[in-house]
């Protein structure tokens, strides 16, 4: 394959990957320094981690054995340890493991790996697409360095083009914009933009194509998004913050990202439903009606016409006044619920049904609010032993505004009948 041909020979010669492997990258320092420890390469498919791998072996004089987890197990591990062993006694040379995949190792035989990593048997070299956070044990993680692998970007995509028409002396049959279309379509993946090369070079018609006619032989590499991994909870972040920044732009581009991706819209129906409550709250009270609207919407239109109604959503949950005074008001209330226990309500507020109750004071002494003057008795409604707490102080956003000034009203009187001030 045109991949494995055009294989770098040396660190020098990989793509995209400059923070690591420049003059000052960590890579180049740990080669200069003669200190190789183990690694984790974490990166997307097609960034050079194999290829990162192999050269490291080569430039630190290590034997290279590679394994892949997806088709390892413990015996192969144990193989693979001894043979490290006995090489490291017959002539002092390291090796360097290479361990695809690592992260479909389960936690037991991840834990395999650290007596051979702390005593040097091998220096360990694991690829992962996963973040290392979650999909790698602590104790492991401990002992290595994780290093992130950048996605190619457009230039390092163009060297891998350029790279390819020398190799073949043949120019690609694309015109320029057709030849930025294909680096697009490779979506940050040199091996698959390799592979596309190879199929181009193999049509029979050598007429150079415009996108159009690219995207009628070729297909667009499948968005990276897997539902139950990380790149779901960074996407939904992405839009949860760009709403909250109020970029309803940058929201529908998340909010649209994870469509493409393959997502539950009932998911994103609930979570945005979630954003009204929490982060939209009092400043726009409408939010939360139109988040119940939309969702109940797309239930009943389904796909893909409903998901108009969420998009509608999106943009008004971006473009809303913002505030979680409500969200934080509900954390401080529940916090001091569980500080203070049992309290009972005060005897006043209570309702007396039986002649017992009203002998000991239930109900006595209430004032009801509608025949007091401007319907406002001010009265204590908290526990008798707590003294009154404001847990919900409204913003200057939206709705909210207004809110603000009713309570300040009701405040104003409540100090004027001489009730119980706020603590």
């Amino acid at each position: 394959p045109l991949a494995d041909r055009l294989r770098p020979a040396r660190l020098a010669d990989v793509v995209g990957q400059d923070h690591l492997l420049g003059p000052s990258g960590a890579l180049q320092r740990m080669l200069a320094t003669g200190a190789l420890g183990s690694l984790i390469l974490w990166g997307g498919p097609g960034v050079g981690k194999t290829t990162i791998a192999r050269l490291l072996a080569d430039e630190s004089t290590l034997a290279f054995q590679q394994i892949s987890a997806v088709f390892s197990g413990v015996a192969e591990l144990k193989r693979v340890f001894e043979e490290a062993a006995r090489r490291q006694d017959a002539t002092g040379q390291g090796t360097l493991l290479f361990v695809d995949e690592i992260h479909r190792f389960n936690r037991a035989q991840q834990d395999g790996f650290l007596p051979v990593v702390e005593n040097g048997t091998v220096v360990l070299v694991g690829a992962t697409t996963e973040n290392p956070s979650f999909a790698l044990n602590g104790a492991l993680l401990s002992r290595c360095q994780v290093l992130v692998l950048r996605r190619l970007d457009d230039a390092a995509m163009e060297q891998l083009l350029a790279r390819a028409e020398a190799t073949l002396e043949r120019s690609l049959p694309l015109t320029a914009e057709a030849r930025a279309s294909l680096r697009a379509m490779a979506d940050g993946d040199g091996r698959y933009l390799l592979n596309m090369v190879e199929q181009l070079y193999s049509l029979p018609e050598q007429v150079p194509l415009d996108p159009q006619g690219l995207a009628g032989v070729m297909s667009r590499r499948a968005v990276l998004y897997d539902r139950d991994r990380e790149e779901h909870y960074n996407l939904i972040s992405a839009l949860h913050k760009s709403l909250r920044g109020s970029d309803p732009d940058a929201a529908l581009y998340w909010f649209a990202r994870m469509l493409e991706g393959g997502e539950d819209p009932r998911y994103l129906a609930r979570r945005l439903t979630r954003f009204a409550a929490e982060d939209v709250g009092m400043a726009d009270p409408t939010a939360l009606r139109l988040a119940i609207a939309a969702w109940e919407t797309y239930e009943r239109l389904g796909s893909p016409e409903g998901e108009l109604a969420l998009a509608q959503l999106v943009v008004h949950l971006g473009t809303a006044p913002k505030s979680n005074a409500v969200y934080k008001a509900y954390g401080a209330a529940r916090r001091a619920a569980r500080q203070t226990g049992s309290l009972m309500p005060p005897a006043h507020i209570l309702n007396a049904p039986t002649k017992l109750m009203k002998e000991i004071g239930y109900g006595q002494g209430y004032a009801y609010d509608h025949d007091a003057e401007d319907s406002f008795s001010g009265q204590n409604y908290f526990p008798d032993e707590m003294p009154r707490t404001r847990f919900y102080t409204p913003t200057g956003n939206g709705y909210e505004q207004r809110i603000g000034e009713r309570l300040e009203h009701w405040n104003r009187l409540r100090a004027a009948k001489g009730r119980r001030p706020e603590g």
